[in-house]
């Protein structure tokens, strides 16, 4: 069987097994982890020490460097099996033109049953605005992020987001959890922009155009395994970015560019 085409919960990963090795439990783990954070709060949990083994969640930069300190293992030899497992089961398809990149996005959104995430401060597409906004009125248990990089860059997207705080109201637990979480990242130098819209199901990722300097029609649309690592990273960038959770503080960051014609 080639390798990275197992699931590695059905076996050992070399993560699990260099812990295991130690006779270490997950909370122990987390321990060591924390005892080289300053402050000794990494934020890690044995949940998510657990994902990493497994292959569910792929271990960042920063803390792959601490479990190599860890164990006395190079990153190739403790997270290689992550990393095949993505490659693997990526299902990358390029999209050459507006129609198949409108239509990928489309489908992620409206494919979306458990989590939808969308980065970006550019969007101005009604469809794909207005579809974003009726699953999320369908589906009420559909957790929904948006993390913009700066201010929206035009007034379509601003609207949009003040219909969606009129549908849901981020402080709201009614479901137990948080379903709509607005995020703003400010310093786009140290956090560049990214641009992507992900589902459990799938994702797309816009590329530079193939046609033109200016046009927006070419992306790549990626399988449910490497969709569900983007879910972690839209995660991750809302929680370090500003909260943005009334139409007063959405209003307050105006928008970046007058509209224009095309």
């Amino acid at each position: 069987m080639a390798r990275g085409s197992v699931r590695w919960g059905r076996e050992a990963s070399p993560l699990r097994r260099a812990r295991l090795a130690r006779n270490w439990t997950l909370e122990n783990v987390v321990e060591e982890i924390d005892l080289r954070t300053p402050g000794g709060q990494s934020g890690v949990t044995p949940s998510m020490v657990s994902g990493w083994e497994l292959g569910r969640h792929t271990t960042s930069i920063g803390h792959r460097k601490t479990l190599c300190e860890i164990y006395g293992c190079t990153p190739q030899e403790l997270f290689a099996f992550q990393d095949d497992q993505v490659s693997a089961q990526a299902g990358a398809r390029l999209l050459a033109g507006f129609d198949e990149l409108q239509q990928a996005m489309l489908a992620t959104v409206k494919g979306a049953r458990r989590c939808l995430v969308v980065t970006g401060s550019r969007s101005r597409d009604p469809a794909y605005l207005e579809a974003t906004e009726a699953v999320l009125a369908e589906r009420p248990g559909l957790v929904y992020y948006r993390v913009l990089f700066g201010p929206p860059h035009h007034r379509l997207l601003q609207e949009h987001l003040l219909r969606l705080l009129r549908l849901r109201d981020p402080r709201d637990r009614g479901r137990g959890v948080k379903t709509l979480h607005l995020g703003l990242v400010e310093d786009t130098a140290a956090m560049p922009e990214r641009w992507f819209c992900a589902s459990e199901r799938m994702a797309v990722v816009p590329i530079p155009s193939l046609t033109s300097h200016e046009a927006f029609d070419s992306g790549v649309v990626l399988g449910s395994e490497p969709a569900t690592r983007l879910l972690d990273h839209g995660r991750q960038v809302y929680a370090a970015a500003r909260r943005v959770e009334t139409a007063e503080e959405l209003s307050a960051l105006g928008v970046r560019l007058p509209e224009r014609s095309w």
